[in-house]
């Protein structure tokens, strides 16, 4: 069986016109921030209902039914499957890449990373967002397979961010592969993430910028490595004025 794990709901469409074969799994998740402790995957998940429920007014059955359902799937892949994991370059998408891969650490299932290679530079962070469904084969044509060191490497990021292990991380900042570019950034973004935006939306604020629809663009361009969307930094936004 091909599977297909989708950044979110807003690549479906495009992915469904590419006709490219497999079944999808759309990550709908924001494990950047929040609760990541759990000492088995059943608590991993009541925890992240609680937070999502909390923080995004969810209620948890959804989280189970949308979310969890998508990610226990990868628990049960055999040598025999195959899944392309469609995430972007920034701390965001690396976060919900890195857990995929700690799951998929136990398994055996033939495994590739697909990143919007469409895009060039200076726009390769702004990510899938925007994709055709040429986009999205081309995407497809130009996967990486993932080695077991890959793997690997991306269960002990994940393992290392979930236990904010900044020592680790750090570690990480010089390992090399074509399957996770910008690691170096991504990484130090990881073990800047609870000073670095804070910091840089206070200084937004201070130039006198207060409204998020100032704010959000600023911040983007000055720390679009996070992949922060409006809730994350109107949130960083009312910490100021709290």
């Amino acid at each position: 069986m091909i599977y297909h794990v989708l950044p979110g709901d807003a690549q479906v469409e495009a992915f469904k016109q590419s006709g490219i074969a497999g079944e999808m799994l759309v990550c709908r998740e924001c494990l950047i921030e929040g609760d990541l402790n759990g000492d088995s995957l059943d608590e991993f998940f009541i925890n992240r209902a609680a937070f999502i429920n909390n923080a995004f007014d969810q209620d948890p059955a959804n989280y189970n039914s949308s979310v969890a359902s998508q990610f226990r799937k990868l628990t049960e892949l055999t040598d025999r499957d195959e899944v392309n994991l469609w995430f972007e370059y920034e701390l965001f998408c690396a976060v919900n890449l890195w857990f995929c891969l700690d799951l998929l650490s136990k398994r055996d299932a033939k495994s590739y990373r697909l990143m919007p290679v469409y895009l060039s530079e200076p726009d390769g962070r702004d990510g899938f967002g925007g994709a055709t469904s040429d986009d999205m084969l081309r995407c497809f044509d130009g996967r990486i397979q993932l080695t077991d060191e890959d793997i690997r490497l991306g269960s002990a990021l994940f393992k290392a961010y979930k236990n904010k292990d900044k020592i680790a991380l750090n570690i990480f900042t010089d390992q090399g592969s074509d399957a996770f570019p910008f690691l170096r950034e991504v990484v130090e973004a990881a073990i800047e993430i609870d000073t670095r935006p804070s910091e840089i939306v206070s200084d937004i604020t201070r130039s006198g910028k207060h409204d998020l629809s100032e704010v959000f663009p600023e911040f983007r361009s000055r720390a679009g490595v996070y992949g922060f969307g409006d809730t994350q930094v109107e949130n960083l936004i009312k910490k100021q004025t709290a």
